[in-house]
């Protein structure tokens, strides 16, 4: 009954692992490590270091210990960088996913908890987005992840794998008993980036466009804390333990803030100031990215607990603090 957590020494994995192993639930880790830190992980668990594209290495941790189901985070995440470099995004996201669905299969694993994005949707012009919206990604990071979705449900109508993909919309915050969070030396997520910026790690900030068709010209995103969304893909493997049908859910909740908005949170929380300079757009950001979650609330019974703005801030704020006393040489 042991679960396989891809990428599970990254910012979501390792969220994921505690929530398992605060459920007595058996672990197993595959990770690379290069964006994920071995730090951020229980002690108990085991840690494999290899790719997910490895799949005499895949069979074998599989085979050894006893894996029933798959939650496949591993993948590389930054849109901009999917613009420069699109072949290493569908080689790592696209290619390694075929082939840890094929060697999942071939060891007679029946569950597997897939980490999507709402980057699949693109510029949509419905909102909230349900899932049912056109997919038109309009970057290679989120037509990675959805040739990746095809695959599974290609894969689960030809062989039977029961899965559950999750499309995830802003993720951030840390966990609130401070064991892990976004750890990367270079942020890239806007909450991470504003703390930074409010512990005077970074002199500023920039805000990426204001002249998007919004209320207040910046991008509107919808940001779920992390411990909410590691508890979604619990409930997604209850379900597939269950008995459920594979399915695809949005994972936010349902309203979205401005990047001034999120700014003016990170202020508040922190009760600092600190300078933000106005940039250009920057490619592959839609205006407006808010998810409709009924399907979420009503299929997984999902009860997310840390929806406030300021909390996910404050959670992200306190990691950032601990991470600059571990970085600095002190007790954290």
């Amino acid at each position: 009954m042991t679960i396989l957590v891809t990428g599970g020494a990254g910012y979501i994995g390792s969220h994921m692992v505690h929530e398992l192993v605060d459920a007595g639930e058996p672990v197993v880790v595959l990770d690379n490590l290069s964006t994920g830190f071995r730090f951020l992980l229980p002690a108990s668990v085991p840690f494999i270091s290899g790719s997910t594209g490895d799949r005499e290495l895949v069979g074998k941790i599989i085979a050894q210990h006893g894996v029933t189901a798959i939650i496949h985070f591993a993948a590389s995440i930054v849109v901009p960088d999917s613009l420069r470099d699109p072949l290493d995004y569908y080689r790592n996201n696209t290619m390694n996913t075929c082939a840890l669905i094929d060697t999942a299969i071939q060891g007679g694993v029946g569950q597997f908890i897939f980490s999507s994005t709402a980057a699949v949707y693109g510029n949509v012009k419905e909102s909230p987005i349900p899932e049912d919206a056109p997919t038109a990604p309009i970057s290679p990071y989120g037509t990675s992840k959805l040739m990746s979705e095809i695959m599974l449900h290609d894969a689960g109508r030809a062989h039977g794998l029961r899965f559950v993909v999750l499309r995830y919309f802003n993720v951030a915050g840390a966990d609130p008993r401070g064991r892990t969070g976004q750890s990367g030396p270079v942020a890239t997520h806007l909450i991470k980036i504003a703390c930074e910026a409010a512990i005077g790690k970074r002199p500023k900030m920039d805000v990426y466009g204001t002249d998007y068709p919004t209320p207040d010209g910046t991008c509107i995103r919808d940001y779920v804390h992390v411990s909410d969304l590691a508890r979604a893909h619990s409930a997604a493997l209850g379900h597939l333990r269950r008995g459920g049908a594979s399915a695809t859910f949005n994972c936010g909740y349902g309203r979205g803030h401005s990047v001034f908005e999120v700014i003016d949170a990170v202020r508040r929380v922190s009760g600092r100031d600190f300078p933000v300079e106005i940039a250009g757009r920057r490619p592959g950001d839609p205006p407006e990215l808010v998810a409709n979650v009924d399907r979420i609330r009503k299929g997984l019974a999902w009860h997310p607990q840390f929806q406030d703005i300021d909390t996910i801030a404050a959670h992200a704020l306190a990691w950032e603090k601990r991470l600059l006393g571990k970085r600095s040489g002190g007790a954290g």
